[in-house]
C-alpha cells in the first residue's frame, strides 16, 4: 500500500513483533526487527509474552506501539491458552500483514492464535531437534518462515528440516547501532575506575552468564598456563553472574591463581565498559551468535574466541581462534595477544552486522514477495 493511499483514509497496514520477554539481550532484538520497518508503510507493534509493563522497554522497542501480556514464565508452560485467546484478539484488532516472533513459544501461539504468515527468529541451537516441534513447524509450514541469527543457527535448522526449501530458512544477523554503542563507551580509565580494576594491569576480559555453555573453566584453565608468561599483575576478569560462580572460584583456587581471577558479577549495561579490557574471550560451547563480540570489536578490543557456533562468522579475520574447550592453545592465544594494541574497530568488517545491512537483506528475502502478494 502505498503512503499517500493512506493519507486518504485507507487502512493502515502493520506488523504484528511478538517476542517472549524483554530480558537481556531480547529487548535490543524486538529493535532490532523493529526498525527494518522504518520508511516503509508499515507501522510496527510488539507484543511481550512474560515482563511486567515498563516506559523504559516502551521506548526501548523502537515501536508504534507496546502491549505487555504480563504472563508469568509457569503459566506459558504446557498448551498456553490463554495466550493463545489473547493473541487471537491482538492479532484480530487491526490490519497486519504478518508477525515476527521470536523464540520458539511465541512462534507457537503465534500460528495456533491467528491466520498470519508467520517469520520465526530463532536464537539458539536445537530449537527443531525434537520430534514433536519438527512436525509441528511442517503442519503450518506454508505459512512460517525461519530464520536463524547466524548461518550456524540456520544450518542446524536446515538439518533438523531436511524436506524444507532452504529459502524458507535463512540467516538474518544480528545487528548492532555501531555509533551508539561506541557513543555509550567509556574510556579505559573510567572503566576500571567503575569496575575496581587497576589502571597499570593487563586484562582479559569475559562476560557471559557463569554457566556450562559459556565454558569459563577452560578460560580460567588457558589463563593459569599462560599467567607465567604474561605481564607481571595481569587479570583475568569475568563479568556476570551464574550458578557456577563457586565452582569457577574453585577452580581458580585450586590453580593457584585466585589472587588474579576477580568474578565481578552482574553489571548494569556492562559493554559502557569494555575498554577496560586489553583482549576479550570468547570460550564459549556454540554460541549462536555472540553479540558481545561485536560490542567488543566496536570497543576496539583484540577479540579471542571458540571455534564454533556463529563466533567465527562474527569476527572474521579481525580475531583469533581456538579449538572449542582447549586451554593449551587458548594460552597461546593469550601470549599472542599481548603484542596487538587497541584496534581501531574495522568499520567494513562491522557493517554487515548493522541495521543498515540488515534492512538491505530482510528485503531481498522471499518474505518479501509474499507481502507483495497479501499471502
Amino acid at each position: 500500500m502505498k503512503a499517500s493511499e493512506q493519507a486518504d483514509g485507507q487502512t493502515q497496514r502493520w506488523v504484528l513483533q511478538f517476542c517472549h520477554g524483554y530480558d537481556g539481550p531480547f529487548l535490543d532484538c524486538a529493535r532490532q526487527y523493529a526498525v527494518l520497518f522504518k520508511g516503509t508503510p508499515y507501522k510496527v507493534c510488539t507484543v511481550y509474552l512474560t515482563g511486567k509493563p515498563s516506559e523504559e522497554v516502551e521506548r526501548g522497542s523502537a515501536s508504534d506501539e507496546v502491549i505487555f501480556l504480563d504472563y508469568s514464565s509457569a503459566q506459558v508452560r504446557g498448551l498456553k491458552l490463554g495466550a493463545i485467546r489473547d493473541f487471537r484478539r491482538i492479532a484480530a484488532s487491526r490490519d497486519f500483514a504478518l508477525c515476527i516472533a521470536h523464540r520458539f513459544k511465541p512462534i507457537y501461539v503465534a500460528l495456533l492464535g491467528s491466520n498470519l504468515p508467520v517469520i520465526g527468529v530463532h536464537h539458539a541451537f536445537g530449537d527443531y531437534k525434537r520430534r514433536s516441534r519438527q512436525l509441528f513447524a511442517n503442519f503450518f509450514r506454508k505459512r512460517l518462515i525461519l530464520l536463524g541469527v547466524s548461518d550456524a543457527v540456520r544450518d542446524d535448522m536446515r538439518a533438523c528440516l531436511p524436506d524444507w526449501p532452504a529459502e524458507r530458512i535463512e540467516t538474518l544477523y544480528n545487528r548492532i547501532d555501531v555509533e551508539a554503542v561506541q557513543a555509550e563507551q567509556v574510556s579505559r580509565e573510567v572503566a576500571r575506575d567503575h569496575l575496581g580494576l587497576p589502571q597499570d594491569a593487563w586484562i582479559v576480559g569475559n562476560v557471559g552468564r557463569l554457566h556450562p555453555d559459556k565454558d569459563q573453566a577452560t578460560l580460567i584453565r588457558g589463563f593459569a598456563q599462560a599467567l607465567p608468561q604474561l605481564p607481571a599483575g595481569s587479570l583475568l576478569v569475568i563479568m556476570g553472574s551464574g550458578r557456577l560462580e563457586s565452582d569457577l572460584k574453585a577452580l581458580a583456587l585450586e590453580l593457584d591463581i585466585s589472587d588474579s581471577v576477580r568474578l565481578i558479577g552482574q553489571v548494569p549495561n556492562g559493554r559502557r565498559y569494555f575498554k577496560a579490557f586489553d583482549v576479550f574471550a570468547l570460550t564459549s560451547d556454540h554460541e549462536p551468535f555472540g553479540m558481545v563480540l561485536l560490542e567488543a570489536m566496536a570497543a576496539g578490543v583484540p577479540v579471542i574466541c571458540s571455534d564454533c557456533g556463529g563466533g567465527p562468522e562474527v569476527v572474521g579475520e579481525l580475531g583469533m581462534f581456538f579449538p572449542l574447550g582447549d586451554s593449551d592453545v587458548l594460552a597461546q592465544r593469550l601470549l599472542l595477544s599481548v603484542t596487538i594494541t587497541s584496534q581501531e574497530p574495522v568499520l567494513t568488517h562491522m557493517r554487515r552486522f548493522t541495521d543498515v545491512a540488515a534492512q538491505e537483506t530482510f528485503w531481498k528475502l522471499p518474505i518479501l514477495v509474499c507481502l507483495k502478494l497479501g499471502w
